[in-house]
């Protein structure tokens, strides 16, 4: 499987649909019983109000989900190639990505995360493409704007705002105005907010956007003990790309060294935004999904010993499928 996905053919892309379904098997033949899927933080929800319980079917749920996660794939693995993050396209950062989409099955339903994951492969784009400019303030301005745009489907993606000065640190010289650039366009979305509310005379409403701030930091998760066993082959996949990494980094071009220290970032801050939802649910940790699909893609495109790569994503998948049953 690894060996095909190297290459970039279209016949990868009918594999990749095939993959995908495979994939979510679990979801289709244990469908949920009660989806009332939230789209909208209170921030957007006080206003328009969110979806009605049952407006769509378990069945339909889970297909438009993986419909909607092959599009990201498709997409993110355009832009992988695009900056020639491995030296040469491939379909293993689509592969990778719609793996990962479904190692746990609170992926395979429609949740706010996946729709913030769209922002999130947007801004991958715009933060690679920082080296083939020399004006980025408007780039940064609109990165301020999507960040403030996911927050509105799911709150914790604030922390990603963090990432547009982490990224201005790793590609470019200090320059004050841009750092102030990315502070204004999150600033307008939530002004415009800001005024919506006010018209319906909903200030207090509006203030209460921001408590999720104020949350101490949680002592314990609760996730249920096969989240824990699913991701053990991911660990290990993790182990090798960093091995892989260590022997690969300096020798890669100073734009690629750059952009997987950007990608640690969003993926640290994925994992530690945890702690702005009062009901942590395991569909948070999508946000994790395009750093991760990088970092072992790269990985499974250098691995040597085929064997071994082959075996290691055989092994991924079964247990991906088997705790959807269990």
């Amino acid at each position: 499987m690894i060996s095909l996905f190297r290459k970039y053919t279209p016949l990868n892309f009918l594999l990749l649909v095939l993959s995908g379904i495979v994939l979510c098997l679990g979801a289709f033949i244990q469908l949920p019983a009660n989806l009332s899927p939230v789209f909208f933080e209170p921030a957007l929800s006080n206003l328009i109000g969110n979806a009605e319980p049952g407006f769509i079917s378990p069945v339909a749920n889970v297909l438009l989900t993986l419909i909607l996660t092959l599009v990201q794939a498709v997409i993110f693995n355009k832009i992988v190639n695009d900056y020639n993050l491995f030296g040469k396209p491939g379909f293993l950062p689509a592969l990778m990505y719609i793996t990962l989409a479904s190692l746990l099955s609170p992926f395979l339903v429609l949740s706010p995360v996946l729709i913030c994951n769209f922002l999130l492969i947007w801004m991958i784009d715009k933060f690679l493409s920082m080296h083939r400019q020399t004006e980025v303030k408007p780039l940064m301005f609109d990165l301020g704007m999507i960040v403030a745009t996911g927050t509105l489907f799911y709150f914790p993606f604030i922390l990603m705002f963090l990432l547009l000065w982490i990224g201005l640190l790793i590609f470019r010289p200090f320059n004050w105005r841009e750092w102030i650039a990315g502070l204004m366009g999150f600033i307008t979305i939530y002004f415009i907010l800001g005024i919506a509310y006010f018209w319906f005379d909903k200030v207090d409403e509006f203030y209460s956007i921001w408590l999720p701030l104020t949350h101490p930091f949680p002592s314990s998760l609760n996730i249920d003990l096969y989240d824990y066993l699913v991701v053990l082959p991911l660990l290990l996949i993790i182990i090798f790309f960093i091995n892989t990494l260590r022997q690969n980094f300096y020798k890669s071009v100073v734009h690629i060294r750059k952009s997987f220290q950007l990608f640690f970032f969003m993926l640290l801050f994925g994992l530690l935004s945890f702690y702005l939802e009062d009901n942590l649910e395991a569909y948070h940790f999508l946000l994790c999904v395009p750093p991760l699909a990088v970092y072992i893609a790269y990985y499974f495109n250098y691995a040597q010993v085929k064997w071994l790569y082959e075996s290691l994503y055989l092994i991924l998948v079964i247990c991906i499928i088997y705790f959807q049953f269990f």
